[in-house]
């Protein structure tokens, strides 16, 4: 069955700070009435340049994820996608479990190999070359693993060790919170998806996301595992219109606003055709399409929820 998620990436709102946070539960509140299966935030401490830069307001994700658990019911929550540098890989997976915890066996780890370099240099975070986080990577979706399912563990990395931890208490969701890596790099991110993990997210569209999901696939066969077994989750920004004038100006919009690879992978039309691109990407294989709620207030959530669900509900 194809379902629907909601990333939430734009804190910037009219209103004074203390209403922050009401306006972000607000969105999560809507997914959730509308049949959304899942709420996600990214997990930046500055805000992305197509959204205004570093001077633009941004929210800690495991903190508002927390807060999140505690304001919704059903809908998973996690980080798309949690920075492997950011966090020892042991404390994240105590994060990550607390909020299993505090969900009821809602929540979801994304990992990634992180690439915001401007926030790592003002905080003060080291920044390594691309290789060296995904060795990062990969020795952390091992140690996250081994603290969600065994009682103790222990893990000897060049990067990242763990002696005797202990994870207590246990995550609530049978075999710990699904891991999702986001990433669409062909030779290691998605290798890496095929040897450790429960899912994969990329941000493509056409002929580049069926590639990667054939790419995908491929590993899979292998390192000798069911390539059913990976759920395929795609990140998308869509934006509905009501006229075919208004769709051309927003993928004008959308090119200006990151570029014309981003564009391509935007949704974008009246709602037969949104229905049609999601359609066609179901049918490459996308299980879950998570929508980047750039410029969407909680009625526009609902209207798309509505939409979604109701011409996909046996999809």
């Amino acid at each position: 069955m194809a379902t629907f998620g909601l990333q939430i990436p734009n804190f910037t709102f009219d209103g004074p700070p203390g209403e922050l946070f009401d306006r972000v539960a607000d969105l999560a509140e809507a997914a959730e009435d509308t049949g959304y299966r899942s709420v996600w935030v990214m997990d930046h401490f500055f805000q992305l340049p197509a959204l205004g830069g570093p001077d633009q307001p941004m929210l800690e994700a495991y903190t508002l994820l927390g807060a999140l658990a505690a304001c919704t019911d059903a809908v998973e929550l996690g980080a798309l996608v949690t920075g492997v540098t950011y966090r020892n890989p042991a404390i994240l997976a105590k994060q990550v479990t607390t909020l299993d915890i505090i969900s009821k066996g809602r929540a979801v780890l994304g990992l990634g190999a992180a690439w915001y370099d401007v926030e790592h240099h003002a905080l003060g975070v080291d920044y390594p070359p691309d290789g060296v986080r995904l060795d990062m990577l990969e020795e952390a979706l091992q140690i996250c693993r081994a603290m969600f399912t065994q009682e103790r563990s222990s893990f000897d990395g060049r990067h990242f060790t763990t002696k005797d931890a202990r994870n207590i208490p246990a995550p609530l969701r049978p075999g710990g919170p699904r891991i999702l890596v986001g990433g669409g790099g062909e030779k290691r991110t998605l290798r890496l998806v095929a040897k450790y993990a429960d899912a994969c997210n990329v941000n493509a569209g056409g002929a580049t996301l069926r590639r990667k999901i054939d790419v995908l696939r491929e590993h899979c066969a292998d390192v000798g595992r069911d390539p059913a077994e990976v759920r395929v989750t795609r990140l998308v920004t869509v934006l509905p219109t009501t006229s075919t004038a208004e769709t051309a100006a927003a993928r004008r919009f959308l090119v200006d606003l990151a570029g014309p690879d981003f564009a391509e992978a935007c949704i974008v039309g009246e709602p037969g055709d949104l229905v049609d691109q999601f359609g066609e990407s179901i049918e490459l294989g996308v299980e879950e399409h998570l929508i980047n709620a750039v410029l969407s207030g909680p009625d526009a959530v609902r209207h798309l929820g509505e939409l979604l669900n109701t011409s996909f509900s046996h999809a």
